[in-house]
C-alpha cells in the first residue's frame, strides 16, 4: 500500500470517527430510557386491566348464582339469567367451529401446499390477510344480506345457523393465515425425504406435516373463536334477539330457530337505565370471561399435549 492510501485511509477512518458518536453513556442512557417508558406502558395497561376485572367482580359476583345460571331473561332483574344466552353462545361456538375449521385448514393446506405462486395466488393471499382486519360489523352486513335474506329458505332468517355462518366468514381468514404459519415452521427437510422415499405430496402432508402443524393450527382456531364468542355488531346487524325464553332445539330445526348470545345479552343488560340490571350484566360478563379462559386454557392443554407425544 502506497503512502498516499495510507494517508487517504487514515482521513476517511477520521471522518468516520467524527461523524459516530462514541459517547457510550448517552447511549446506555437512551436505552434505560426506552426501557422505563416499556416498563411504564405496560404497568399502566396492567393497571387499568385491573381496575375495570375488580370493578366487574365487585358488581357482579353477589348477582352470581345457580339460579341466575339456570334462569330465563325476564323483566324483572332480580328474577332474570343467562341460560338461553348461554346456550345459544355454546350453540353458535359448536356450529361456528364445525363449519370453519375444515374450510379454514383445507385452504390454508392448499394455498401453502399445492398452489403455484403466480399472480392468482398472491392476490388471494393480499385479499385473506386484508379480510383478517376488515370490521365485525362488515361481516354482519354481508351476513344480513346472504345468510339471513338470500339464504332464506335455508337458514329460515335470523336464526342460528345465519349467526353461525357470519361468524364462521368472520374467524375464516384467522384460520387460513395460522394453518400456513404452523405448516411454514415445519422444515423442509421432511419434505424432501418424504419424496425420495418415494411418497406422494398427500401422503407427506398426512403422515408428517399436518401432525407436526396440528397444535399450532389448534391453537389459532381456538384463539379465533375465542373472538368469535365475544362479537357483538355483526350478531345485532343479522338481528340476534335480546329477549329470549326458550333454549333452540339440539336437532337440524333448532339451527333455523331464533337464538340470543351472552354478548348481545350483557349489551341489552348495560343498555337498560337500572342499577340490577347492570348488575346483571357485570355477572354476565364473569361467566364469559370464565368460558374464554376455558377456552384459552383447552388451547394450551391442547397444544403441550400435541407437543409431548411428537
Amino acid at each position: 500500500m502506497t503512502k498516499s492510501n495510507i494517508q487517504s485511509k487514515n482521513a476517511f477512518d477520521s471522518g468516520a470517527n467524527r461523524n459516530f458518536d462514541l459517547s457510550i453513556d448517552k447511549r446506555y442512557n437512551l436505552d434505560k430510557i426506552f426501557t422505563i417508558a416499556t416498563w411504564v406502558a405496560t404497568i399502566f395497561g396492567l393497571v387499568v386491566l385491573a381496575i375495570l376485572l375488580i370493578d366487574i367482580l365487585v358488581d357482579g359476583l353477589g348477582r352470581l348464582n345457580w339460579s341466575f345460571l339456570t334462569s330465563f331473561s325476564s323483566r324483572r332483574a332480580s328474577s332474570s339469567g343467562i341460560l338461553a344466552p348461554l346456550v345459544g353462545t355454546i350453540w353458535l361456538l359448536v356450529i361456528t367451529a364445525l363449519i370453519s375449521f375444515p374450510l379454514g385448514v383445507g385452504a390454508g393446506i392448499f394455498l401453502e401446499e399445492y398452489a403455484e405462486d403466480n399472480w392468482f395466488t398472491q392476490l388471494i393471499e393480499i385479499n385473506i390477510a386484508n379480510l383478517a382486519a376488515v370490521p365485525s360489523i362488515i361481516y354482519g352486513l354481508l351476513g344480513l344480506q346472504i345468510f339471513v335474506r338470500v339464504m332464506q329458505p335455508i337458514t329460515q332468517g335470523r336464526s342460528v345457523l345465519a349467526g353461525a355462518l357470519t361468524l364462521s366468514l368472520l374467524i375464516l381468514p384467522i384460520i387460513i393465515i395460522t394453518t400456513r404459519e404452523a405448516l411454514r415452521a415445519v422444515p423442509d427437510s421432511l419434505r424432501q425425504a418424504g419424496f425420495a422415499l418415494g411418497a406422494n405430496r398427500w401422503q407427506i402432508i398426512r403422515e408428517q406435516i399436518f401432525p407436526i402443524a396440528l397444535p399450532g393450527i389448534l391453537t389459532g382456531t381456538i384463539l379465533a373463536l375465542s373472538r368469535a364468542i365475544g362479537e357483538t355488531a355483526p350478531l345485532i346487524v343479522i338481528g340476534a334477539v335480546g329477549f329470549i325464553t326458550f333454549l333452540p332445539e339440539l336437532s337440524l330445526k333448532g339451527l333455523q330457530s331464533s337464538f340470543t348470545a351472552l354478548p348481545i345479552q350483557i349489551f341489552d343488560w348495560v343498555s337498560r337505565p337500572q342499577t340490577d340490571f347492570h348488575q346483571n350484566a357485570a355477572a354476565g360478563i364473569i361467566v364469559l370471561m370464565i368460558v374464554l379462559l376455558l377456552m384459552n386454557s383447552t388451547a394450551i392443554y391442547l397444544r403441550n399435549k400435541f407437543q409431548q407425544s411428537r
